[in-house]
């Protein structure tokens, strides 16, 4: 992070990016998702309810940071049709901090009034998008994808009009944390507006907060830097069973994290077809397919950097997401299975058993859970209710499996190894909010986050990149 420049560090951008806006009153404000372990991390964590309501539900700004919201100016490419008409519509960047790892963490906003990116929109989210956030943001950084991370949801009181969800509808506004709110759209904008000064600023200030080895102004070496984050991010999630429904490029940012979750799904199965947007009718961000679309984005990131670069080595650049995809996910896989990575003595291991578990349909999640250890975890595996297809047709790759080297196998001594793994299966998501829907009863909510969190104390699966 620089150390000359003004505090908050995105305060040097307020007139390329950022316009000020002022928050929603709300009726009332019910804290009913404070993630103190996040807060912590950022200075956050000795807040009083009192305060954390003040600053996250009235948004009164942090001491010594940004003087109020700011809402900021993006394009995109929705579903791979460019869309100038976009940016902070319902949210704002709030504050910037710095992390305990000395990195710099945004806090952005979801659902936090109108600005004048709305359009027709309300600025609002609902109350059910905020509990759907928190749990994908959990689930993920428990299974060591780069993710954002939901810091707190208040309810507001509001009751909003939803076509695609009962109404009237509860109310909510959510902070999440990121490492950086700058989006692909961001420099798109730029380009599509012939702004290439400002195009150069947002560069030297993205290289300088968050790539210092590169030079301010260096733009294939600030896309090759951003593809080697995406390749490592897509393998994640993937490894995962993510689907994370939405990847535009203005939901992209320059950090390699995935974030702001409306449609998204866990897949049951290795389904490369499942699509979590009922309004993705082609597919074109189904499961299989999501590596092919963020490729796809970066390919647009580098159209955008063309007024700063040279366009020949700009795409050859490109190059680089697919070679790292494939030893990335070798490597995400392999973190999820316990195992030191197959890559490269048996490099197609990873791919092979997606297959083996696509052929079988056999349920990912819980095979991935009886799979890990590799072979310290034998014993677990064959009490597994599936031990069968293992021994069976499974017995060729788990061959190729038992032949890694377990890692730290000591963490198959941690009490979750002897349950069910927690999933977050659309049938269970959609159970746990009626429960709040009907009765207010946010008990299996709490349940469903504390084993999430305790699967993830057990695996032990970093997502920092």
């Amino acid at each position: 992070m620089t150390s000359d420049s003004v505090w908050p560090p995105i305060l040097s951008l307020q007139e390329v990016l950022l316009t000020p806006v002022e928050p929603a009153s709300f009726p009332s404000a019910i804290l009913r998702y404070r993630n103190d372990r996040a807060a912590d991390e950022v200075g956050l964590g000795t807040l009083s309810d009192e305060d954390w309501l003040a600053h996250f539900a009235q948004f009164t700004p942090l001491a010594d940071n940004l003087p109020g919201p700011m809402a900021m100016a993006y394009h995109g490419h929705q579903f791979q049709v460019y869309n100038p008409d976009i940016g902070d519509g319902r949210g704002f960047l709030f504050a910037q901090l710095e992390g305990a790892d000395g990195r710099l963490m945004d806090l952005g906003t979801k659902g936090s009034g109108q600005t004048p990116f709305s359009r027709t929109g309300d600025g609002r989210l609902t109350l059910k998008g905020a509990y759907r956030e928190i749990l994908a943001t959990e689930m993920l950084e428990a299974l060591g994808v780069p993710t954002s991370r939901t810091l707190s949801v208040i309810e507001t009181g509001e009751k909003l009009a939803r076509h695609d969800e009962p109404s009237p509808a509860r109310s909510a506004v959510l902070v999440r944390l990121n490492h950086s709110h700058i989006r692909f759209g961001s420099f798109q904008r730029l380009t599509a507006l012939d702004r290439t000064d400002d195009l150069a600023s947002l560069l030297s200030y993205s290289i300088q907060n968050f790539f210092p080895d590169l030079s301010d102004d260096d733009a294939a070496g600030f896309l090759e830097a951003v593809s080697h984050r995406m390749a490592t991010m897509s393998a994640r999630m993937m490894a995962a069973g993510f689907v994370h429904g939405v990847l535009n490029t203005d939901n992209m940012n320059i950090t390699g994290e995935s974030f702001d979750y409306g449609p998204w799904r866990f897949a049951p199965t290795v389904d490369p077809n499942l699509t979590a947007a009922y309004f993705d009718h082609q597919g074109l961000y189904a499961f299989g397919r999501q590596p092919q679309a963020i490729y796809w984005n970066l390919a647009a990131l580098a159209d955008a950097l063309r007024p700063l670069g040279d366009a020949e080595t700009l795409q050859k650049v490109l190059e680089v997401f697919p070679d790292a995809y494939a030893p990335a996910f070798s490597d995400a896989l392999c973190r999820r299975l316990g195992v030191d990575d197959a890559y490269p003595d048996d490099p197609s291991f990873a791919s092979d058993l997606f297959t083996f578990l696509h052929n079988e349909e056999l349920p990912f999640e819980r095979a991935i859970f009886d799979l890990f250890g590799g072979s310290a975890g034998q014993e677990k595996r064959a009490r597994s209710r599936l031990a069968s297809c293992y021994e069976d047709e499974g017995r060729a790759i788990l061959a190729r499996l038992d032949a890694l080297t377990p890692a730290a196998p000591e963490r198959l001594n941690h009490p979750i190894f002897a349950e069910e793994p927690p999933t977050l299966i659309i049938d269970e998501v959609e159970e746990i909010w009626a429960a709040i829907a009907d009765r207010d009863d946010w008990q299996p909510f709490a349940a469903k986050c504390a084993k999430i969190r305790a699967y993830g104390d057990a695996l032990a699966l970093p997502a920092a990149q």
